[in-house]
């Protein structure tokens, strides 16, 4: 393949300069052309010659160093542009630099037919340029300047020059923008009569990575001739800054027995420098594995993606077999294409293997003992299993299950979480004389379901013997509660009923005596040998003993054992009411007025500790033979209060007025109950019933109260 003419198509007006005198210029340093047109070869060969650069410093070109902005192409001392490879794909534009301790200058190569890709120079540098020759001429002529960044003394210096060809005599160059009178301000000048460029400290790209600056002339007066015309500044890349780490810490988990190239995790680090050029392009390797066994090399990390994979056999990936089932990397992102010159940084990640279930618990007995007394409940033997997967998953928790043995469900089985054992517990107390002995199958699963390869076997599951200890158990009184229904006031003597007990020891041989145990009244009494339940005092429904016409007694059936056993049995006794409460009324003290003109002195209410029918409707009366006739009247309001009222006017005095009351009981049962009445002066509203004379009482009236009186003594 013949090498690639280069074909000049068009000319920076910039490069075009009018030399008006002798005197002004017979040299203009930097590349004689800038801008160079070169169609899009199928490939480009390494080393052959694309094209040829002129560039002068004016000075002989002494320390002369050129720079392109494609890792893949270079220029040689004699300005040929070669690659540096066979390639095929460039991009649309390259850049190249070149410098001398006088000058230096920049030239574009424009690559018809090429396509963007990652690390083209446009992109490098920041900047876009539509179109390299200017829309319309222009007597001022500027050319990018590149400046690399980091630059050492001495300062200021030369970076570029502004041309202007008709530049009126008297006139001055003028530059402003970002980085010259605005912040940061006086990073660049230029000289106003040469038009010379100049930084004047060392630039960081990574904080400002180009300038936009106006170039214009003036006049004497400050107006602008010319302009103004952008000047760019770009800041050219150095390596110097290390790849970083940021989104540590880095833990990643593979399962155990993972195929060999599984994937891990993923490793990235930043660098601050142009991700356009290799001083950001990272390469990642591993430094360093902890622990080495079973194998050095357990891992490998993509160099350019960061993915951390597997690459033992799954075999060696047993987390049963490992020395420890974390491993620390320590992984190294190296800039400039992980070339020596490259820059470093590290971060440690660090990978779990984790369990999977690939290992069945197994009991560490084939047949487990347990013995358990009669009655009682709680857990009666713990069941051990051992189990090699981790401890902290649900690979190596067991849950256990009673396949076998438990009808009556007599019998549960919990997981003791620190120690992985089955706790075997009794939950329904057993009895002796049903079964003395239990036989229950167990078996153990893990929580989490084993791996395809992996069953359970023989060992997984247990036999458990259970042998029921006798113990002499207290007599059970049949039925209980015991309840029987009888009158109140039923003669003392009276058999309630006979109570019954029997000893769940049929095994053995045993009496029984009962006793009372609580008898609150102090009503009853039980034969010791037979049961027999009969009154020694009198039943009162009314009792404070009795609720809700209840009364409630325990007894005691005591065995023969050695020791002897207790139980206890409840009898209900459920009293019928009988009329033996008289009723009472209340109030029992009353107040009016001499001169009221209401005579309604109050209202009575009647009550009766017995139970209908032996209670209301209640009949009131004036117990007329001890009370003046035409005085006082009583009349019914309903089946349990009465009116009393004044048929006159009363002197100021005490009056007991005998009131009798009647329940509906049969037979009935009467009361006879004083009613006070204090007929008070009522003056100004104020009542005063002290000056109230002596009671009045007629003789008949204390006669019969006398009598009552007798009669309930």
């Amino acid at each position: 393949m013949q090498p690639t003419t280069p074909l000049v198509l068009c000319v920076l007006l910039s490069q075009v300069l009018l030399i008006t005198s002798a005197e002004d210029l017979d040299c203009t340093p930097g590349f004689q052309q800038k801008l160079f047109h070169i169609n899009q070869p199928a490939e480009f060969i390494e080393d052959q010659a694309i094209l040829n650069l002129t560039f002068s410093d004016c000075k002989g070109n002494d320390k002369l160093h050129y720079e392109v902005s494609s890792p893949y192409f270079k220029v040689n001392n004699d300005g040929s542009l070669v690659a540096l490879r066979n390639i095929t794909a460039v991009g649309k534009t390259l850049f190249v630099h070149a410098q001398t301790p006088h000058a230096e200058d920049m030239a574009e190569l424009v690559i018809v037919g090429g396509k963007d890709i990652r690390g083209s120079l446009q992109d490098i540098f920041k900047f876009e340029r539509t179109s390299p020759v200017p829309r319309q001429k222009r007597s001022i002529v500027v050319s990018p300047i590149l400046i690399p960044e980091n630059q050492r003394q001495p300062f200021p210096r030369d970076v570029g020059k502004v041309v202007d060809s008709d530049r009126p005599e008297g006139s001055k160059f003028r530059l402003t923008g970002k980085g010259v009178d605005q912040e940061p301000k006086g990073i660049f000048r230029i000289n106003e009569n040469t038009g010379s460029v100049s930084v004047t400290r060392n630039l960081d790209r990574e904080t400002i990575a180009t300038y936009q600056l106006l170039v214009e002339t003036i006049d004497v007066n400050g107006r602008t001739l010319e302009g103004p015309v952008p000047l760019e500044v770009i800041v050219i890349d150095q390596n110097d800054n290390r790849p970083i780490f940021q989104e540590g810490p880095y833990i990643g988990h593979v399962m155990e027995g993972s195929p060999t190239g599984t994937t891990v995790m993923r490793m990235t680090a930043f660098d601050a420098d142009d991700p356009a050029t290799d001083n950001a392009l990272l390469r990642y390797n591993i430094r360093q594995q902890t622990p080495d066994r079973p194998s050095p090399n357990m891992f490998y990390i993509d160099p350019e993606k960061g993915d951390i994979v597997t690459v033992v056999s799954p075999a060696l990936l047993d987390r049963e077999t490992l020395e420890n089932p974390k491993y620390e990397l320590i992984i190294e992102a190296q800039d400039m294409a992980g070339l020596d010159v490259g820059l470093t940084g590290t971060a440690t990640a660090t990978i779990m293997i984790d369990d999977k279930n690939d290992h069945s618990p197994k009991f560490t007995r084939k047949e487990f003992q347990a013995t358990v007394e009669e009655g009682a409940v709680g857990v009666i033997v713990n069941l051990t299993v051992e189990d090699k997967d981790d401890p902290t998953t649900g690979a190596w928790r067991a849950a256990y299950t009673i396949i076998n043995g438990n009808p009556g469900q007599s019998f549960e089985i919990h997981t003791n979480p620190q120690t992985n054992e089955g706790m075997l517990s009794v939950v329904k107390p057993l009895d002796y004389e049903i079964s003395a002995f239990h036989t229950l199958l167990i078996k153990v699963e893990n929580e989490d379901p084993l791996v395809p390869d992996v069953s359970y076997g023989p060992s997984s599951t247990a036999t458990v013997h259970i042998t029921v200890l006798d113990v002499n158990e207290g007599p059970v009184f049949h039925p209980d509660p015991m309840m029987v229904t009888k009158q109140e006031h039923i003669s003392v003597g009276s058999v309630l009923l006979t109570a019954n007990a029997t000893d769940p020891d049929s095994l053995q041989h045993q009496t029984i005596r009962y006793s009372v145990y609580k008898d609150p009244a102090g009503w009853l009494n039980i034969n010791p040998i037979n049961g027999t339940v009969d009154t020694t005092a009198v039943l009162d429904r009314e009792s404070p003993f009795v609720h809700n016409s209840v009364y409630t007694a325990l007894f005691l059936a005591i065995d023969s054992g050695n020791p002897p056993a207790t139980g206890t049995g409840t009898l209900l006794i459920t009293l019928e009411d009988v009329n033996d409460n008289a009723p009472f009324i209340y109030p029992t003290v009353a107040e009016v007025c001499d001169d009221a003109k209401n005579l309604s002195v109050v209202i009575l209410g009647a009550s009766d500790k017995d139970l209908h029918p032996n209670t209301d409707p209640f009949k009131f009366e004036i117990h007329k033979p001890t009370v003046p006739d035409k005085v006082w009247k009583i009349s019914k309001i309903n089946n349990t209060h009465a009116l009393v009222s004044l048929l006159q006017n009363l002197n100021k005095a005490n009056y007991h007025l005998p009131i009798m009351v009647t329940d509906s009981g049969k037979p009935p049962m009467t009361n006879i109950t004083d009613l006070r009445v204090q007929v008070c002066s009522c003056k100004n509203s104020k009542v005063d019933c002290n000056t109230a004379g002596a009671p009045h009482f007629s003789t008949t009236a204390v006669l019969l109260l006398s009598f009552f009186s007798l009669a309930r003594l």
